[in-house]
């Protein structure tokens, strides 16, 4: 049996985007070179060529619209002080479909303007109506700052804009509650806050005319399922004031926004989806670092596919090409070199620092002193540290930064020449909100994908039309999940007893969750309705993070370095891990999971360490299948059973393993919704795979079908888990399992297995068309494998998928 547990590696999660603060920075030092020049001093500057393909994204004229005639003068004008003569057409029909009472989703480009198709109808109508309100939710505290300072400039009397979180302090809330007519917030903030302390907010909720919910795409998975709820929460507790405000929605181009918002909001949405802003021409290059001498014997340390750990990843993997981390910091470096401002997208923190250290370097070597301008950005970071990280920016004091997604939204990152994306961010509406960052002042700009080693990226880099002549991917969100909807339920009972038109309201699945807490004791069910039974309120976790931030403390000086999120914590804080924190060296030295605190010490050893990790799996139910014959297509529930059980310590200039250390850290059960494929053993042998090979080629399989599954659903394969057998005792036959990595699944699982016959046939393809003989990073060798990629057959893998896809109906 082997496995692949989503836990082994996960990317930096999105709340640490609350890390960020938005900023406007400032022109470089001076023009630099042209994009196509300057992708052409940087394709020249190694042996061969490392652009596989190169896109040309053309600038486009904008089309402009009159105001709508219900836009008040004192609008108008306010706009027009800001520089905004008119509105883009999708602005004027978006904010018109709002203004006439429809709830809408305005979903174009990175920088079309969408603020204001919300600002416009949200504003007139506190204009026109001196009692009205409007609440405005951001995924990100930076993002409502940023918000907050676009509408007070426009200086509107009786409006008063104000931010209401967890960092406002508490003598204002009070004055907010009763004073501002335009709050903005988060979901968390409205979840632990606002919605409890709804008597309070009375006031507020009754005038309430439109709920603004911005970068709406970013509401995936278990989190946007929570904030689903936590909307029809919302909109619960307007209807007991008597309000029915409009939804709002933004986000980014994204596959059936229309769709997306409504599961979100529980509402009919109307989509706007025409780009009508004018646009700066990209130059978008794939770019696949070269291969590596095959006597280099060094192996993979790429920390780019390790996001947030470090951890049981690239096990025994021999390296095939140029590190994705090394190759994104020596263009960083080349970049800043030329006097170009760049920021280069890392999908960990870890990578991160990696990288800024690294380009840091580089430049110090060819010019002394230039490193400074070059720096890491990420979340755990202390305040004081972003702070000045920003005032940086701001001054114009760095030209180069290599950031987490933490600066993927909510920053307007004005004068950005260039972007480098060190591996594919999981998504094509990521990748184009990222590669959006350049160009904003609508000059040309150069974005640059990085390939890691990995089966998607590889695919992606040779196919350049699943990027850019496919449509972006709908965002998956399961509401339904009852280890969401009950908890959400307990709070909703907490803030008024439960009534049967509420169940309606929560969706499919709400009565029996309700019977659920009633038989846990948690409800109470009388004439009037479910009563919640307890005094402390139910502690609910939107982000399904997996449990508390753990605090990492330096041991000689009890100084606070930082935090990493509790699922996180097995693997790169276990007792002996390495930990970087901006270029700084610490080894663990103890864990104390029950305090939630990490106790290191400065040390700058020439190991690295990567966590290893076993997992179990159980069929607990089936919701779907497909019988193909000798071929099952199973939709179910399972339990999954995981344990970090050792660390490997690695040299880092050799990659050589010096040892493999026990560790002692609790199992962790998650039950979940997985998608499996079962195969006769006749077929497998009439198909050329011998019983002996059976194994690898599942293994195999499993790897680049975890790989691939990111092309279908808004999730990445660190979202995901896999597992494979040639005998599964519960479905007694060969098998391949795919789960989603949080409790109840998340929706991915489900979109595999509804895309079933494209997924697998991109897997197939990914796997064939790799130039590598018995198999490699590229297609089938995982960085989170957690049996050492071992055992693993390349060619039988092929043989495994023909079977599938041959009898699986399209």
């Amino acid at each position: 049996m082997t496995t692949d547990d989503f836990s082994t590696a996960r990317p930096t999660p999105r709340h640490e985007l609350e890390s960020s603060s938005a900023a406007t920075v400032s022109a470089g030092p001076g023009p630099g070179p042209a994009p196509a020049d300057l992708l052409h001093r940087l394709r020249a500057r190694g042996a061969g060529d490392p652009v596989t393909h190169v896109e040309r994204v053309p600038a486009r004229a904008g089309v402009p619209a009159p105001w709508p005639p219900w836009a008040p003068a004192e609008l108008r004008a306010a706009f027009a002080r800001r520089g905004v003569v008119a509105p883009w057409q999708h602005q004027s029909q978006a904010a018109t479909l709002a203004y006439e009472g429809e709830h809408v989703v305005v979903a174009t480009g990175t920088a079309s303007g969408k603020s204001l198709a919300y600002q416009l109808p949200a504003l007139a109508t506190v204009l026109a109506d001196p009692r009205a309100t409007v609440l405005y939710l951001a995924p990100t505290k930076a993002l409502a700052a940023d918000q907050l300072r676009a509408v007070a400039a426009l200086e509107l009397e009786g409006v008063r804009p104000a931010c209401y979180d967890g960092d406002t302090p508490r003598a204002e809330r009070e004055w907010i509650r009763r004073h501002s007519r335009f709050v903005l917030t988060n979901p968390d903030m409205l979840h632990h806050g606002i919605l409890p302390g709804h008597a309070q907010w009375s006031g507020f909720l009754r005038r309430l005319a439109y709920v603004v919910i911005d970068e709406c795409h970013t509401y995936r998975g278990v989190f946007g399922s929570h904030v689903a709820h936590v909307l029809r929460r919302l909109r619960r507790q307007c209807a007991r004031f008597g309000a029915t405000p409009v939804f709002v929605l933004a986000s980014a181009t994204s596959g059936d926004p229309a769709t997306a918002a409504g599961r979100l909001t529980g509402l009919p949405v109307t989509a706007v989806t025409e780009d009508a802003s004018p646009r700066g021409g990209v130059t978008f290059a794939l770019w696949e670092p070269p291969l590596l001498p095959p006597d280099s014997g060094a192996v993979s340390p790429d920390p780019s596919s390790v996001p947030a750990q470090g951890s049981g990843e690239h096990d025994d993997l021999r390296q095939v090409r140029r590190s994705a981390l090394r190759e994104t910091a020596d263009l960083l470096a080349d970049t800043v070199a030329e006097g170009v401002r760049t920021l280069a997208f890392v999908r960990s923190r870890k990578g991160a620092e990696v990288v800024a250290a690294s380009a840091r370097r580089s430049l110090d070597d060819a010019v002394p002193g230039l490193g400074s301008r070059v720096a890491a950005y990420r979340g755990g970071y202390l305040r004081e540290e972003r702070r000045e990280l920003e005032r940086a920016l701001l001054q114009g004091d760095l030209l180069g930064l290599a950031s987490t997604n933490a600066l993927e939204l909510g920053v307007d990152l004005v004068g950005l020449d260039a972007v480098l994306i060190c591996g594919y961010p999981g998504t094509r509406a990521s990748l184009w909100q990222q590669a959006g960052r350049a160009g904003r002042s609508g000059q040309e700009a150069l974005a640059v994908l990085v390939a890691r080693d990995d089966p998607l990226d590889t695919y992606l880099v040779h196919h350049p039309e699943a990027i850019f002549g496919a449509p972006v991917e709908a965002t998956v969100l399961d509401p339904a999940n009852r280890y969401v909807l009950a908890p959400q339920l307990a709070c909703a009972a907490v803030e008024a007893p439960l009534t049967p038109a509420d169940l309606v309201l929560f969706g499919d699945g709400a009565k029996e969750a309700v019977d659920e807490l009633v038989a846990a004791g948690a409800l109470r069910q009388r004439p009037t309705g479910w009563y919640w039974r307890h005094r402390e309120r139910p502690e609910v976790d939107l982000r399904g993070e997996g449990g508390a931030p753990v605090c990492v403390v330096e041991s000689a000086t009890g100084r606070l370095l930082g935090t990493v999120d509790g699922s996180s914590s097995h693997f790169l804080l276990h007792p002996g891990a390495v930990y970087l924190h901006q270029g700084v060296s610490y080894v663990v030295d103890d864990l104390d999971l029950a305090d939630g605190c990490a106790l290191v010490h400065v040390e700058e050893p020439d190991w690295s360490t990567h966590a290893r990790d076993v997992t179990d799996l159980s069929v607990v139910s089936v919701r779907s299948y497909v019988d193909a014959g000798p071929v099952g297509m199973f939709l179910g529930e399972v339990d999954v059973t995981s344990q970090v059980v050792s660390y490997q310590r690695r040299r880092i200039a050799t990659g050589e393993v010096i040892d493999t250390r026990p560790l002692d850290l609790p199992t962790r059960e998650l039950r979940t919704v997985a998608v499996w494929f079962t195969l006769s053993p006749r077929s497998l042998t009439l198909a050329g795979v011998q019983p002996a090979d059976v194994p690898g080629a599942l293994h195999a399989a499993e790897h680049a079908a975890i790989g691939l599954l990111p092309l279908m659903a808004t999730c990445d394969r660190w979202d995901i888990g896999g597992l494979s057998t040639a005998v599964h005792p519960d479905t007694e036959a060969p098998t391949v399992f795919v789960y989603d990595g949080h409790p109840g699944g998340a929706g991915f699982a489900e979109r595999a297995y509804g895309t079933a016959s494209a997924w697998l046939r991109a897997t197939r393809d990914a796997i064939a068309e790799c130039g590598c003989e018995t198999g490699c990073p590229s297609c089938v060798q995982s960085p989170k494998c957690g049996n050492g990629n071992n055992p693993l057959s390349k060619p039988d893998a092929i043989r495994v998928l023909d079977v599938v896809l041959a009898n699986l109906p399209e």
